[in-house]
Formats: C-alpha cells, sequence, structure tokens
C-alpha cells in the first residue's frame, strides 16, 4: 500500500509539472504575439502599412518597424482572371521562338527521372510522345513558317557572332512582315536574311552584305532586293551604317592595340568633317581607316591581311586610305 501511494504521489506530481510547463509556454507565446501585435507605448493595434513599408500604431502613430521587405509580387490583381494573366512562372518570354518560349519540350535522353535507362517499349512510346509534340507546337502553316524563319535568323546570327538584342529585333521583323503578308512571292530565307541585316543595323552592330551571303541561302541579289521591300513596306528607320562601328571587329581580328583603334576613328572623323565619306562603302572606309591607322603606329599589317578580315579589294583600300590621310593633313594643315 505504501508503494502504491508513493507511485500515485510521483504521477500526480510529474502531471502538475506538465501543466505548469504548459502554462507558461502558453504565456510566452501570448507575450510574444502582445509583442508583436501592440504598441509598446499604449497597447495599441498595430497596422502594417505595405505602400512605405513600415509597421505603425493606429492609437498613437508610433512606428515600430521600418523598411520591411514586402515578398509578393509588384503588381496588383482585383479578381482572379488579372491574378492568373499577370502571374509569371518559369523562363521569360522570347520573340526567338515561334510560340515565344510558352510550350514543353520532350527531351531526346532516353532516361527517367532517376537516370535509368529506358526499355525498349518506352522507348518508342516517347519516341511517339516527341512526334505529336512537335506537331501539336506548330498547328498551323503560319507558325510552321515563322519555326523555319527564326531558326534560320538564329543560324546566321550565332555564324555571324550577333548578340541577342540583334536576334530579338530581327525576330519582331519577321513577325511583322509576316502579319502584314510581304512573303507571297518571295522564300523565308531571304526574308529571315533581310530581317537580321536590317535589325544588324538598327542596333548598330553591322555586317557586310557580303558576309550576310557568305552566311545565307540566297544570292546577294536577292538579299539586296528583299531588304529594300521591307525596309520600304514596314516603313523601318534604318540609318546608313556608320563606318566606325565596323572598326572595333576588325582591329581585334587583326590583334592590334588600341592606339590603332582610336586613330583609326579620328581619321574617319576628319574624313566626315570634310566630306569624303558620303557615297562609299562604310566597310572599305573603315578597313582603310585600320590600315592607315597602324602605318601611323607603325604595326606591321599588310594590305592583304587587312583585305581579308574586311572582305574587301585591297584597289580598294589603297584609294581609300591615301584619302583618309589627305583629309586628315588637311585639318591639321
Amino acid at each position: 500500500m505504501t508503494e502504491t501511494r508513493i507511485r500515485s504521489y510521483e504521477r500526480d506530481e510529474a502531471v502538475d509539472r506538465a501543466g505548469a510547463s504548459e502554462r507558461t509556454g502558453e504565456e510566452t507565446e501570448e507575450s510574444e504575439n502582445s509583442r508583436v501585435t501592440s504598441c509598446p507605448e499604449c497597447t495599441g493595434r498595430l497596422v502594417t502599412d505595405t505602400e512605405h513599408g513600415e509597421t505603425v500604431c493606429e492609437d498613437c502613430g508610433l512606428v515600430v518597424e521600418e523598411d520591411s521587405v514586402d515578398r509578393g509580387p509588384e503588381w496588383r490583381a482585383f479578381d482572379s482572371a488579372e491574378r492568373d494573366s499577370k502571374s509569371r512562372v518559369g523562363a521569360p518570354t522570347t520573340n526567338m521562338m515561334h510560340d515565344k518560349g510558352l510550350s514543353t519540350n520532350i527531351g531526346w535522353q532516353d532516361r527517367d527521372g532517376y537516370g535509368k535507362s529506358l526499355s525498349s517499349r518506352q522507348r518508342q512510346q516517347m519516341q511517339r510522345l516527341r512526334t505529336w509534340n512537335e506537331r501539336f507546337r506548330t498547328r498551323n502553316s503560319k507558325e510552321r513558317n515563322l519555326k523555319q524563319a527564326l531558326g534560320e535568323i538564329d543560324r546566321m546570327a550565332s555564324a555571324l557572332g550577333l548578340p541577342d538584342n540583334v536576334r530579338e529585333t530581327a525576330s519582331v521583323i519577321y513577325r511583322r512582315a509576316l502579319s502584314e503578308n510581304l512573303l507571297p512571292g518571295r522564300s523565308i530565307e531571304g526574308v529571315a536574311t533581310a530581317a537580321l541585316y536590317a535589325a544588324a543595323r538598327q542596333v548598330g552592330n553591322p555586317r557586310s552584305l557580303d558576309e550576310f551571303t557568305a552566311v545565307s541561302r540566297v544570292d546577294k541579289m536577292e538579299l539586296t532586293r528583299t531588304y529594300r521591300y521591307v525596309v520600304r513596306e514596314l516603313g523601318l528607320e534604318v540609318q546608313p551604317a556608320d563606318p566606325e562601328s565596323y572598326v572595333p571587329r576588325f582591329v581585334s581580328r587583326l590583334d592590334l592595340p588600341d592606339e590603332v583603334e582610336r586613330l583609326a576613328r579620328e581619321l574617319l572623323k576628319s574624313a566626315k568633317d570634310e566630306g569624303i565619306t558620303s557615297g562609299k562603302s562604310p566597310v572599305g572606309l573603315a578597313a582603310s581607316a585600320v590600315y592607315a591607322a597602324a602605318l601611323l603606329s607603325n604595326r606591321k599589317v599588310t594590305q592583304s591581311q587587312v583585305s581579308e578580315v574586311a572582305d574587301i579589294s585591297e584597289v580598294t583600300i589603297r584609294n581609300r586610305y591615301k584619302e583618309l590621310l589627305e583629309a586628315s593633313d588637311h585639318l591639321t594643315a
């Protein structure tokens, strides 16, 4: 009997300690909640000002917390439809893909999520899924046309080393040409090349017609004819190419120092002030300026090397660099 009473006493004491600890925990949580939701000065209710990022007391106006981080979206929505339209998930959209990158693509690796190889039956099933997925991505002839053209633009831009902003601009130009029905009677490759050529000049990263002809599937005459047609019909504002925009690329290919580039720019500015650049090829002027600047800097560069880099004849370089030197002498005299 004595042992039974001792055990019951110990059990009751343990229960009392557990209840006391629970009450202490509840009191701690209540005190923490009171510190968060009540003002430390007047125990008033705190409100959050999301516009200014502050937590203030609505009774006395005390600023309890400031510079809080808003972890929500930067847009507002007033109904579920607007919220769904503004929600963003995944990679950003791009004009360089015919569906703007919104569709899915099934990978070519025949492996599951654990890296294990698929069986022959599963591989056949995945191949069928890839085929149907590719068919669903291009639902009509217009999307197939756009997919082929954007692939052609990406191929040529990669071969010419053009940046993404030129590719985006070319994709927008081609989409406009397709929407305004400018393609009948012209090849997809021709319009795509013309769009990329116009985009490179608009962005300020031009390439010569010979460079485009080398990587395009159309000849030079078709390219120039299609380019004039696209620019005229779409009303594109394309400024004449500036010879100075070709200089950094030529200097880099010839592995020349920055001094040569600076002198070449000065020669071109002098020629522009003298008015001898109008009506002349900007590529020829840039190549001649680089050759003349290399001579002035005592750099060993031959006309054939510059001709190969710029893809122009040596005769053009000989004629133009003398004119540039004469224009520079006139300004310094």
